[in-house]
């Protein structure tokens, strides 16, 4: 049991000692409720861990390999003498705290974590972060505190799309790893697409047979720089893996959403079964300008990104084939919501079908986006008799919303704001607002390929870190509607698990303080200044890969004046900063910033400050401009 939870504490939980003077004790997410006392524990062979409860057992055996790795050896006692010092987990008490909150207390004496479940799971995250991040030399002491934490939302959820590239099973553990330490309870798992299907479903082999597989993939952005690779890509998840990867979610209090996407993105399923094609006998269709290595017979899985025409036709046929897909799906996810997409979805094969264009006649419909609330509610009905209730995209909303659904509002807010208004439970997740993932952190002509380009889509920690996912044009009643907040990732440019981390980390730290943490708490100055640079600093450590801030400090743009003072700070504990005033790129072979830079800049003349901060590991941040301006002709600044 004790290597349960280990993967997650060794990577992810032994944060470095926290500044002193934060006010959160390096917590992220910032706690509800902080207050320091007097004095502090201090580790040393006496500690004992009290635990007498065996529903906690899991959690103690964390807690005691985590304490191995500082170099303490932590007995695990049923019952403890009054004169020992203790580490005590409890749930007594517990019931009187909100939904998966918890409380940490330390005296010097004894710390006691209580909680219940998940509760006490997040305890421990906490109180593990709060820990220095040393080995055991003599003894350890943690400064005395009082912390009373819970959620802000119910839901706190992160998503991965698996469609476009396939990550092992190794990679997806250790991406619930990182949710499970920063308190995000739900895995939206995006495991069917038009580049490919990734579950297997047994009633249909040729799910996984055909559509798992492509022949080949765009190269560069879309619509491509050189065609498609011609190399075969496939992978899938057998249904004992996704139950293992259930089960080690659940262990983490996470919960798995699959998403089984509908009406539209499902040309890897009609590739392998094109009868759920308006038109089966049609070639594949390929975007307009888009590279195609192929024959252009058949239906096949496609090979490049966007929104393709052929979608599934509302046939009795796709309904039964729908079903049964949904069947050994909650046969594998016992989770309430299964999201069923609904967004993306061409009209144009449902307007030149002659059966959808009768269908909507039959069933009194006006147009063609009431067919396709025709085809999401019917799939909801279904899903509700298994006891089971779906999540659809924004779009789910055009033509009337399913009476139960819940809408997860992706095209900016206006979405979710409708369907609050129309009672309906929302979970905000606006590409808009910083929550695309796969939308590039900066500027700077260094960022690797993403699908945000030209300026667009940019989405840097602090973006996110300042959205509020309760929008202010509702009302007190229509706010309750507001169940959480996600961010989601979309892989079309993301090849490698590598690149994955570069593209959550940081943002993840800024998903989970806007998840958790009461509005009237947040602190983007102590979030970034004094929690950030620990945790990243932490990851440096551990070979985990993520894009380094730039420099805590450095003017945006252009700065018009003659004498110019700027003052840097290291966004990463152990990091330096390197700059340069002549034009050329900066590395490690320019010079250090080690104080307060006072530039001078000649009347009619400019300088441009150009930084980079390279961590310990070697890692490297992308390089910032800073135009000083004094009276020369205007600059753009990318």
């Amino acid at each position: 049991m004790k290597k349960l939870f280990l993967s997650a504490v060794t990577a992810f939980f032994m944060v470095s000692a926290y500044a002193q003077t934060d006010v959160n004790m390096g917590i992220i997410p910032a706690p509800v409720s902080v207050q320091k006392g007097s004095g502090s524990f201090v580790f040393d062979k006496s500690v004992v861990l009290l635990s007498n409860n065996p529903k906690n057992a899991k959690i103690a055996e964390t807690l005691q390999s985590f304490a191995a790795t500082k170099g303490l050896n932590l007995k695990i006692v049923k019952a403890a003498t009054a004169t020992q010092k203790v580490i005590e987990l409890t749930s007594v008490g517990a019931n009187q705290l909100p939904d998966e909150g918890y409380q940490i207390k330390i005296t010097s004496n004894k710390i006691k974590l209580i909680g219940k479940d998940a509760g006490l799971f997040y305890a421990l995250q906490s109180f593990m972060q709060l820990m220095p991040d040393k080995k055991h030399v003599g003894a350890i002491s943690v400064s005395n505190v009082e912390i009373n934490d819970y959620p802000r939302f119910s839901y706190r959820g992160l998503h991965l799309d698996v469609g476009r590239h396939f990550f092992p099973l190794s990679f997806i553990k250790k991406y619930i790893d990182v949710m499970a330490t920063y308190k995000l309870n739900n895995f939206h798992w995006h495991l069917t697409e038009d580049q490919g299907w990734r579950i297997e479903i047994k009633k249909y082999p040729k799910l996984t047979e055909i559509g798992s597989s492509r022949n080949g993939t765009i190269i560069g952005v879309f619509p491509g720089s050189g065609g498609t690779d011609n190399e075969v890509y496939k992978g899938y998840y057998t249904q004992a893996e996704a139950k293992e990867i259930v089960a080690y979610a659940a262990a983490r209090y996470i919960n798995v959403i699959p998403e089984i996407e509908l009406p539209g993105h499902g040309s890897a399923a009609i590739a392998a079964y094109p009868q759920l094609s308006s038109f089966p006998d049609r070639d594949t269709p390929i975007k307009e300008g888009a590279p195609w290595s192929g024959p252009r017979t058949g239906k096949q899985v496609q090979q490049t990104w966007g929104v393709f025409d052929d979608i599934f036709v509302p046939s009795e046929y796709t309904f039964e084939f729908l079903q049964n897909v949904l069947d050994e799906v909650i046969a594998i996810f016992p989770s309430k919501y299964i999201h069923i997409g609904g967004d993306e979805a061409p009209k144009k094969y449902w307007k030149e079908s002659e059966f959808c264009q009768q269908l909507i006649k039959e069933k009194g419909l006006k147009d063609e986006h009431e067919l396709q609330s025709y085809f999401i509610q019917r799939i909801e009905k279904y899903l509700n008799g298994k006891g089971r209730s779906i999540i659809g995209w924004d779009e789910i909303l055009e033509g009337g919303l399913a009476p139960n659904a819940t809408v997860m509002s992706w095209r900016g807010e206006k979405g979710g704001i409708e369907a609050a208004k129309q009672s309906h439970d929302v979970l905000m997740t606006p590409s808009t607002n910083g929550l695309y993932f796969d939308h590039k952190q900066s500027l700077a002509e260094d960022e690797p390929l993403t699908i945000g380009r030209n300026g667009k889509g940019v989405s840097n920690f602090a973006k996110v870190y300042n959205y509020n996912p309760v929008p202010d044009v509702l009302n007190e009643e229509q706010k309750k509607y507001i169940k959480g907040v996600q961010a989601n990732l979309w892989t079309e440019y993301i090849e490698t698990p590598s690149k994955v981390e570069y593209m959550i980390f940081p943002r993840v730290f800024a998903l989970s303080e806007i998840a958790w943490t009461p509005l009237a708490k947040k602190d983007l100055k102590n979030f970034s200044e004094e929690r950030l640079s620990l945790h990243l600093a932490r990851l440096d450590k551990t070979g985990t890969n993520f894009w380094v801030p730039m420099p805590i400090g450095q003017p945006e743009g252009e700065v018009k004046g003659e004498d110019h003072v700027i003052t840097l700070q290291t966004p990463i504990t152990g990091a330096k900063i390197f700059y340069t005033l002549d034009g050329f790129r900066p590395s490690e072979n320019a010079a250090e910033y080690t104080a307060p830079l006072k530039i001078n800049v000649p009347q009619g003349k400019k300088k441009v400050l150009k930084t980079i901060v390279i961590t310990p590991s070697g890692k490297r941040s992308v390089v910032a401009e800073t135009v000083l301006n004094n009276g020369a002709a205007e600059v753009k600044v990318k």
